[in-house]
Formats: C-alpha cells, sequence, structure tokens
C-alpha cells in the first residue's frame, strides 16, 4: 500500500536557491525551457527561461555530454552542471553543464522571434500567437507585475479585515442594468453575464461587515477603443459602518501605498526590466465633478459639452492638470451627478442633483468608480420608483434593505486599465492576458 503525504522535494535547484548563496563550485541539476542557444563551434550558450527569469548555461565540446546538434529551442530540458559565478550573466551566475536530458521537444519552428528582448512585432500578431509571445521576457514581466498588483490588493484587504469572497457570474439581472448585458438561455430561463459583482458584494456586507473580490466582469458594449474589453478583470471591495464615501477613497488609496511599496520590494527586476517608474501615492487630490469640468475648461480652453458626464478627453485634461499643478497622476474626482449613476448610489444630502460618489483618474484614465450607497429600504424604493424602476424585478437585492443594513460603500478597480496606465501602453490589450473585445474570441 502506498500512501501520499504531501509535495516531495526534487532534486533539481530554483533559480531564487542559487542565488540565496552557497552553491557555487556546487553541481546541481535544473529543469527549464530552451529559451536560446548561441553556438560557438566549440562552446554554446544554452539559456534557460524559467519562472523567475533567465538562466545562462555553457556547453563545452567534450565536456557536456550531450550533442548539441539534437537541441532545440523551446525544448523542455533538465540539466546537470557546476555553478560559476560569472557577472555578465544574468543574475550574476552561470551553469557549466555536464550534461542534458532531453524532457520533450517542439514539432515546429516559432512562429516569431520571442528570444529577442522586446518583440518586434505587430499587436494584432502578438495577440494571435498569444500563447507563444507571452514566453517573450518583457510580456512575461508585465503580466508578473499584474500579479504583484492583486496580490498586493488581497494581502492589504486582508490586512484591514476584509473577507473575500466569490460571487456568481450568471445573473438574473445585471447591476447597472441597460441593455449591454451578455444574454443566455439559462435552462429556459433568461440569464445574463454579470456586469457587476455589486448586488452580492453589498448583500455580504449585512454578513461579514466587509468584503472584496477578484474576478471577471461582463460588459456587451461595441466599442472597439483602446480602453475597452468586453471581459476584464475587477478588482471590488464594499465596506459597512462607514460615516461618509470619503472612507472608501482612504482605503483605495492606503491600498495604492501598500502595493507599490510591495511591486519595489518583490518586483524590483520587472520594473527596471520595463523601466516602470512608480507614481507617488502619499497623497491624492480631490476634486468636485462640477469643479474639474470648469478647471480644464479654463486652462485649456475647452467648451463643456456634456454637463452630465466626463469625456475621454476631458479626463486626460484633468489629469493633465493635476500633474501640472500639483504633481498627482492620480485624483479623485467627486460627486457625480445623480443622473449618471446607478439607483443604489446614495444621492448627496446637501444637493440631491449629486451623488456621494467617486472615480479615480490615473494619468487621465478612469480605473476605479465607487462610493456610497442608499442603505435605507424605503429610499431606495423612492428612487426606484422616480426612475421607473419595478421593484419585483430585484427583490433578491432589496431584502437586504428590508431586513436591514449599515451605512456601506465601495468601488471596482479595472485591473487591466490600472496595469495599463502603470506601464504607459497605449492600449488595454497590451496588458490583458487573453483579450476579449468585439472581434476576438480566440486564443
Amino acid at each position: 500500500m502506498e500512501f501520499i503525504s504531501g509535495v516531495k522535494e526534487k532534486d533539481t535547484v530554483s533559480m531564487d536557491r542559487i542565488r540565496s548563496g552557497g552553491y557555487e563550485g556546487r553541481t546541481v541539476r535544473m529543469e527549464g525551457s530552451v529559451h536560446t542557444i548561441r553556438d560557438m563551434g566549440e562552446v554554446a550558450f544554452v539559456i534557460l527561461r524559467k519562472a523567475e527569469g533567465l538562466v545562462q548555461c555553457v556547453y563545452e565540446e567534450g565536456k557536456t555530454d550531450f550533442d548539441i546538434s539534437l537541441l532545440k529551442e523551446e525544448s523542455a530540458v533538465r540539466v546537470t552542471g557546476v555553478v560559476s559565478k560569472e557577472e555578465r550573466a544574468p543574475y550574476g551566475f552561470e551553469i557549466r553543464l555536464l550534461g542534458i536530458d532531453l524532457l520533450s521537444q517542439p514539432a515546429e519552428a516559432l512562429p516569431v522571434a520571442i528570444s529577442k528582448w522586446k518583440l518586434n512585432t505587430s499587436l494584432e500578431t502578438k495577440l494571435a500567437l498569444r500563447p507563444i509571445t507571452l514566453r517573450n521576457p518583457m510580456e512575461r514581466a508585465k503580466f508578473r507585475l499584474q500579479e504583484g498588483i492583486v496580490r498586493g490588493f488581497r494581502d492589504f484587504l486582508h490586512s484591514q479585515n476584509f473577507t473575500e469572497i466569490r460571487t456568481p457570474k450568471i445573473v438574473a439581472r445585471g447591476a447597472e442594468g441597460g441593455s449591454n448585458v451578455f444574454k443566455l438561455d439559462y435552462f429556459n430561463k433568461k440569464a445574463e453575464l454579470g456586469q457587476s459583482p455589486q448586488f452580492y458584494k453589498q448583500t455580504m456586507v449585512g454578513v461579514y461587515d466587509r468584503v472584496f473580490e477578484v474576478a471577471p466582469v461582463f460588459r456587451a458594449e461595441k466599442h472597439n477603443t483602446t480602453r475597452h474589453l468586453n471581459e476584464y478583470t475587477s478588482m471590488d471591495f464594499e465596506m459597512g459602518y462607514i460615516d461618509g464615501f470619503e472612507e472608501i477613497m482612504e482605503m483605495e488609496t492606503a491600498m495604492l501605498q501598500y502595493t507599490f511599496g510591495l511591486l519595489c520590494e518583490d518586483y524590483e527586476a520587472e520594473l527596471q526590466m520595463l523601466k516602470v517608474s512608480l507614481p507617488n501615492v502619499s497623497n491624492i487630490p480631490t476634486v468636485r465633478f462640477a469643479e474639474a469640468k470648469e478647471l480644464v475648461a479654463g486652462k485649456y480652453n475647452r467648451k463643456i459639452r456634456n454637463p452630465y458626464d466626463l469625456e475621454p478627453e476631458e479626463e486626460v485634461l484633468i489629469g493633465r492638470y493635476f500633474k501640472e499643478e500639483y504633481g498627482s497622476d492620480f485624483v479623485f474626482v467627486t460627486h457625480y451627478p445623480s443622473k449618471k449613476r446607478p439607483f443604489y448610489a446614495m444621492d448627496d444630502p446637501a444637493d440631491p442633483k449629486f451623488t456621494l460618489s467617486f472615480d479615480l483618474l490615473f494619468k487621465g484614465l478612469e480605473v476605479t468608480t465607487g462610493g456610497q450607497r442608499i442603505h435605507d429600504y424605503d429610499t431606495i424604493l423612492k428612487k426606484m420608483e422616480a426612475r421607473g424602476m419595478n421593484p419585483e424585478d430585484i427583490s433578491s437585492y432589496l431584502m437586504i434593505f428590508q431586513y436591514g443594513m449599515p451605512p456601506h460603500g465601495g468601488l471596482g478597480i479595472g485591473l487591466e486599465r490600472l496595469t495599463m496606465r502603470l506601464l504607459d501602453e497605449g492600449n488595454i490589450r497590451e496588458t490583458t492576458l487573453f483579450p476579449r473585445d468585439v472581434t476576438r474570441l480566440e486564443p
């Protein structure tokens, strides 16, 4: 009888273990993919690609027990060799090869040269060949940083006593309403792909007080722009017992401070590779919606066309204004008109034409929408009635207010947009692993 007792330590080493010290002159085994081969005759440099980075291995004719002519790029191998200090190699060491075990071989040559430091190809080619182009070091670095953003979001909120939740993505009705939904036939019932976890995260505030989720959301918008996707990752949190919507902005600011500190500490190699300079988030300015419009109209001689919403050009100019005037890449725009916010947004008691809500702009692009929610049952019914909505359509959601809810609010952050702005990319598809838009359903 055999039993499984847990993970057994393998006899192969990682890059991190070698970099920790004490391995110089020792014989080790390492696994990885052949990233590139530079054959110089009697000596060849075999570069292995591992999750942590690239490892330089030195093949020497007569010393390495393997026929180098049999080796191809993208082969999976297990190498045996002696660790040697080499300042010119990535991470300051190399492995002088004694032998190579071939684990697998590619069936065909690569359609694009992923071993170049930066892919010299179009975005369309990058996306069409996504399973391959993601192996490029620069492409990998983007999504390692994106991992760090999610990790920072999670770790920080856990430290603030938030509970992570999982909410359904097949729903009876979208939280935002409107026609921009993907409709489903759900066992002969009408259903939709969720536009937002809004109803569920509010529900869970009544259970855990503070909750968060990182999950996909779906928008059936026929946009084909550099800033829109039909499926994106939303980082949401909702918190109860707040005294005002300012607490939501304060929590996000603290989260960004923590996350950027984590990136500096644990993702330094990726930051350097991509030449990313992290923005200062020690203080983020706030400005009311109406004032923001007036400021950019005055400074940049731009006529206010839409008094109820921000046009993309206005967002860019607001970002530019606060960078020029206050040196900030971020700005909270608050008190959006009630007419343009969902029915659950709390109106400002001082002026009900506006809401206790906000957007966070990062270098002129909206990356967050949030605010305080209505928590009183009668108040939300009156607002729905004023908008011609039928409470019966969302009776399960209204149940939470019917049986008591604390003052609460929250936000949603677009992960791909935040990453896009952090890396100064011009298209959101550059920071999406496998983009879904109006033209792309594969790979």
